[in-house]
């Protein structure tokens, strides 16, 4: 195209006044424009190109993009979540005992608790970022009526072992197990 350009100013006479000629080019949303000035007096040609974007496209730009990383952080949240989630089990899965004592059990049962515990008391941050105040004092409700199911789940499970050194490791057992199922609900049913 520039080769094209010199060849019909060469071609042209010469004259003492400048002469632009603007070139727009619309693919991929910016528009390229090429200027050309002649120079008459010593016949010599000089060629500049620019490229301009205008307003209006990198408004509809900017207004897309933002529109995009809406949509898709309300996605990613939920995939954020299920990745911790994913991430909490493998951690869980991998803390072993370090002999067979009920210390050792006992130790291994309470920090998957608590791995559990802090991700359920993190999501439930989030969401009460994200839902409305109707849905948040419904989940609060539904919260309060979980965390008595599971105490209440725990105990039972914990006394046929009554008075016995694993009757604290069942609970936290259960404690930890329920926990867990709790925190996919939360992300899988809440989290937009």
């Amino acid at each position: 195209m520039l080769t094209a350009a010199m060849i019909i100013l060469g071609a042209c006479n010469s004259s003492s006044t400048k002469t632009d000629i603007e070139l727009a080019d619309h693919s991929s949303n910016r528009e390229s424009t090429t200027v050309v000035r002649a120079d008459a007096p010593n016949d010599d040609t000089i060629i500049e190109q620019e490229e301009v974007t205008s307003e209006s496209t990198e408004i509809n730009q900017t207004n897309n993009q933002e529109e995009t990383a809406s949509r898709t952080g309300e996605i990613s949240n939920k995939e954020e979540y299920l990745q911790k989630l994913s991430d909490a089990k493998a951690e869980t899965d991998q803390l072993k005992e370090t002999d067979s004592s009920t210390y050792a059990l006992k130790k291994v049962a309470n920090d998957k608790w608590e791995i559990w515990d802090e991700l359920l008391n993190e999501i439930y941050g989030v969401l009460q970022e994200q839902l409305s105040q109707d849905e948040m004092d419904r989940l609060r409700v539904e919260q309060r009526d979980w965390i008595k199911y599971r105490d209440e789940t725990a105990l039972e499970a914990s006394q046929k072992f009554k008075g016995g050194t694993q009757e604290h490791l069942e609970y936290v057992m259960v404690l930890a197990r329920l926990t867990e199922e709790r925190c996919y609900e939360l992300v899988e049913d809440y989290m937009g």
